[in-house]
């Protein structure tokens, strides 16, 4: 594969994101392609230090409108450091989450406004998508258990929303998917975490093969 791959994954709180992305990076890399696995917010020091200050459980005060400018500015940088280059040298980069949460958690569900979270990530990421994403969704109220269940997942701010929240974030993933459908993909996640992972791989293996 002479050009870089740049996969993101999606969904809902408790969709099986992390744990499917292990496993993906181990077979990918034991299949012989260069991997480099990363996360939004994050990734890289800058950025993880916006993420400490958006997902903080004590910042109950922020408003939607500085939640989601501080999201598209740790992409920026993300995707200029890290993400770019990488592909650049050819690597396949996985990175939990990207554009699309954006815009199906602060454009639609937070309600500022689908097209105007649109525009401010069109700024920073200047025309730069994604090859594949995988949407994992999930019942809100499954995912939400899940996550209640798991004692060694990172508790964030947005734990704290209620489930009508989340709700709304699948509705606003649903709505991202009629804006970028030959992109995205979606995935049963309510499915055993196996079955989700194989059919992820699926996923993965028919794109991979398709540009090789």
């Amino acid at each position: 594969m002479s050009k870089g791959l740049f996969v993101t994954v999606e969904g809902g709180e408790g969709a099986g994101k992390t744990t499917v992305l292990d496993r993906m990076e181990a077979e990918l890399t034991n299949k012989g392609f260069d991997v480099i696995r990363t996360r939004e917010p994050g990734g890289i020091r800058i950025a993880e230090q916006i993420r400490t200050v958006i997902l903080d459980v004590t910042h109950t005060e922020m408003d939607s409108r500085t939640e989601a400018l501080l999201y598209a500015a740790a992409r920026r940088q993300h995707l200029v450091e890290k993400v770019i280059p990488a592909i650049k040298e050819g690597k396949i980069v996985l990175c939990d989450r990207f554009l699309d949460s954006s815009l199906a958690y602060q454009g639609y569900a937070r309600g500022i406004g689908f097209e105007e979270v649109k525009a401010i990530n069109e700024f920073a990421i200047d025309g730069y998508l994604p090859d594949l994403t995988l949407f994992f969704d999930v019942d809100p109220e499954i995912g939400l258990t899940r996550i209640k269940s798991d004692e060694a997942r990172e508790v964030n701010r947005l734990d704290q929303e209620k489930l009508d929240f989340h709700e709304r974030v699948r509705e606003g993933y649903q709505k991202v998917m009629n804006v970028y459908p030959e992109r995205i993909k979606s995935i049963d996640a309510n499915q055993d975490i196996e079955d989700v992972y194989q059919d992820a791989m699926k996923e993965i293996n028919f794109f991979v093969q398709r540009i090789r």
